[in-house]
């Protein structure tokens, strides 16, 4: 380790270097010099990010675009260059790493203690895409080809039931069919980008509340972590994924699935923290179908499950048996809750609509 991080231009010498935080695809480390001074030392996963200057392409395009606009050096991540003046290294080997400053007297949560906390979270990925708004989208990198290719799941979705390569669809016919029954919406955000009625905006593209850093006396949001997977999309994607990963009453693996709903609470709180933090930098035709999109990053992330349990459970990781066949029922009973709540949700957002 001592290898890496002497390469980068850090600010005394390094008396500590430990394993931190709880992501599961980057390994992260947290390191202390005799200043003392605190940064962020990364490897990124070139499993699963095949294009790492590509990642890096755009975390490095989108960092410097927020920091030439903001006046608190902790409204964005800072990266810390290396002796020969990169963002970033790339050992012989192929590896990339980086580092960042440490966000000073920050907090990120786990789990959302109020509707407050989740209003905040909207609120700061609202500010993401205020902030970004003028941002030539389309210049950045696809770091995950057809990420949001909704129609794409589905034909995956459609390959696994042919194979069925674990013998397990006999055992889950009514939710593959229940899946299935939603097909015909999988399109519907792709083909209003097309058409020119949605613009092409950056997205984050995983909206939730753990990528966010809070000022740690205030609460207030100071700024959205984790861009590996930032690049061009559509502003209902993160807000679809915010409801869907927040605006749960239950755990993403839960098998009571009576304790599945979504809560119009926090919906609610969500939605007027996005709103608020966007300003007026979205058309009335996105802020429309917001709620679409979180109806189409629910059916997304339940087929993903359900496909993964069909094909043997390879991709996600597992802890127990039938962990992804419980994912994919939490999924499809919240997207069938956001269905029987669909006037109460349209009325939410007709409330703060401009």
């Amino acid at each position: 380790m001592r290898h890496i991080y002497s390469q980068f231009r850090l600010d005394g010498r390094v008396i500590s270097c430990t394993p931190t935080g709880g992501g599961h695809i980057n390994r992260t480390y947290l390191l202390v010099t005799a200043r003392p001074h605190l940064y962020i030392l990364q490897w990124l996963n070139g499993q699963v990010f095949t294009n790492l200057t590509g990642v890096m392409h755009n975390v490095v395009a989108v960092t410097e675009y927020l920091h030439a606009r903001g006046s608190d050096d902790r409204s964005a991540l800072t990266l810390v260059p290396t002796h020969a003046g990169k963002p970033y290294l790339l050992t012989p080997e192929g590896d990339c790493w980086r580092v960042y400053e440490y966000i000073l007297d920050s907090v990120c949560l786990d789990v959302a203690e109020s509707a407050e906390a989740l209003r905040q979270c909207g609120v700061a990925f609202g500010m993401f895409q205020r902030q970004l708004a003028d941002f030539p989208a389309d210049t950045l990198v696809e770091t995950i080809p057809r990420f949001h290719d909704t129609p794409n799941r589905f034909r995956d979705f459609r390959d696994a039931i042919a194979r069925d390569c674990a013998g397990r669809l006999a055992s889950v016919r009514d939710e593959v069919n229940r899946f299935l029954a939603h097909e015909g919406e999988a399109g519907m955000l792709l083909t209003l980008l097309e058409s020119g009625e949605l613009p092409l905006r950056v997205t984050h593209n995983d909206a939730k509340l753990t990528n966010v850093m809070l000022d740690e006396a205030t609460h207030a949001p100071l700024c959205v972590i984790d861009l590996d997977t930032v690049m061009p999309g559509l502003v209902a994607y993160d807000f679809g994924e915010a409801i869907r990963s927040g605006a749960c009453t239950a755990a993403e693996d839960e098998t009571d699935l009576t304790r599945v709903q979504c809560s119009l609470t926090l919906y609610e709180a969500l939605t007027e923290g996005f709103l608020s933090g966007c300003g007026d930098r979205l058309s009335r035709k996105e802020i429309e179908t917001l709620p679409l999109g979180a109806k189409l990053m629910t059916l997304e992330n339940g087929v993903r499950f359900l496909t993964d349990y069909l094909n043997g459970d390879t991709y996600f990781a597992i802890h127990r048996p039938d962990q992804n066949l419980d994912r994919a029922r939490v999924q499809l009973t919240l997207l069938e809750d956001m269905e029987r709540k669909w006037a109460d949700i349209q009325a939410i957002i007709g409330r703060y609509m401009p």
